[in-house]
């Protein structure tokens, strides 16, 4: 059974408001998260990365780091407002220029075709469980990255029990990637994958 057999399985879950954006960057949950610990695992110097489901960039700010002048960052979030508050927290550390903001459609991650392939690493952090359809928004990142390219995602494990985090791997699986590891990221549960090498 897909998302799409089974919709109304990930509509159970309201988006996160932007209103509550400060309750998602806090120096509490720095100390927790350490996004410049992930950011170091999974992303170099002159990496076009995607951050899907920034909200108020708390994610973002460490990959902008490590990208450096040669590298990219595409901070994608439905909200607007979500995004004009990361924009805000990004001009406030110089790391502006480093990051394309963009809002995405509820059905649609919506970048530019011409984009497809060109990605080195893509994130989604505790943001899939508000997608109506996982399925279609693991192949669109699969698209959107490079064979080789790494996935991250991650989900709290009160709101996407075992057996529904189990799924989305298995989506993910079957939308062209490779599981390379199973983790916990402190207390939530995460997989990272590879994006299928073209044959040939």
């Amino acid at each position: 059974m897909t998302s799409r057999d089974d919709p109304g399985k990930h509509h159970q879950h309201r988006v996160f408001s932007a209103s509550r954006a400060a309750h998602l960057d806090t120096w509490f949950r720095r100390v927790l998260y350490r996004p410049d610990h992930l950011a170091e695992r999974y992303v170099g110097p002159g990496d076009r990365v995607l951050d899907f489901g920034c909200g108020p960039g708390f994610f973002t700010r460490e990959f902008a780091k490590r990208v450096g002048d040669t590298g990219r960052v595409y901070a994608v979030d439905l909200q607007e407002e979500m995004l004009k508050i990361a924009k805000g927290k990004l001009e406030s550390e110089n790391l502006l220029s480093r990051v394309t903001t963009h809002q995405c459609r509820q059905d649609s991650i919506g970048l530019p075709s011409e984009l497809n392939g060109t990605f080195d690493v893509a994130f989604a952090i505790f943001v899939v469980h508000e997608v109506p359809d996982p399925e279609k928004l693991f192949h669109e990142i699969a698209a959107l990255l490079k064979p080789g390219g790494t996935f991250f995602f991650s989900e709290p494990p009160i709101i996407v029990p075992g057996r529904e985090f189990e799924d989305k791997v298995r989506l993910a699986g079957e939308s062209g990637f490779r599981p390379v590891d199973r983790s916990w990221f402190f207390v939530n549960r995460a997989a990272t994958f590879k994006k299928e090498q073209v044959p040939g």
